[in-house]
Parts: structure tokens; C-alpha cells; sequence
């Protein structure tokens, strides 16, 4: 994927807890939709257009699943990081 060439000019942050979700949903007829439920708020990440799959559509895809590896990776780190499974404040 490209590099960002505009400057960034919000943040939106989502913790997640409790109700936090990430699905999947695969479709024989269409492109996926990848589903990020945070209670109220829900974030659909879909391809560029729903009936096909660009190049840079699978490379974000790839680029999302390395990146969520790594997130996961860190909190793991962070969750047995303290004796009682608690987690460190990163």
C-alpha cells in the first residue's frame, strides 16, 4: 500500500472491552465484509467495489491481518505481563 501523501487530520479511537468484536463475513455472491462491533458503533471494512478483489485490495487485507498479528501479539505481551494477568499499562 502506498504511503499516506495527506496529513492526517482526525483520530477516531475504539476501545475495545467487553462487547468488542471482530467477524468476518464471507459471502458465495459478493466480496467479504470484515465487521469491527465495538457495542453501538460498528465499523464494516469491505474491497473497493463488491463484486470484485483488486490488487490493492488484497494488499491491504494482507497488510490488516499482519498488523492485527502484531496488535495481538503486544496485548498478549501486555496481559501476562504482570503476575495476577492483569496486564502493564503500555
Amino acid at each position: 500500500m502506498a504511503r499516506r501523501r495527506t496529513a492526517r487530520i482526525s483520530t477516531i479511537t475504539l476501545n475495545t472491552g467487553s462487547g468488542a468484536q471482530a467477524i468476518n463475513h464471507p459471502y458465495p455472491a459478493r466480496t467479504p465484509v470484515l465487521a469491527l462491533d465495538f457495542g453501538a458503533l460498528s465499523v464494516l471494512v469491505t474491497t473497493s467495489t463488491g463484486d470484485e478483489v483488486t490488487a490493492s485490495d488484497l494488499e491491504f487485507a494482507r497488510q490488516l491481518a499482519h498488523q492485527a498479528h502484531q496488535f495481538a501479539t503486544s496485548v498478549e505481551r501486555c496481559y501476562h505481563g504482570l503476575p495476577n494477568g492483569r496486564g502493564v499499562a503500555a
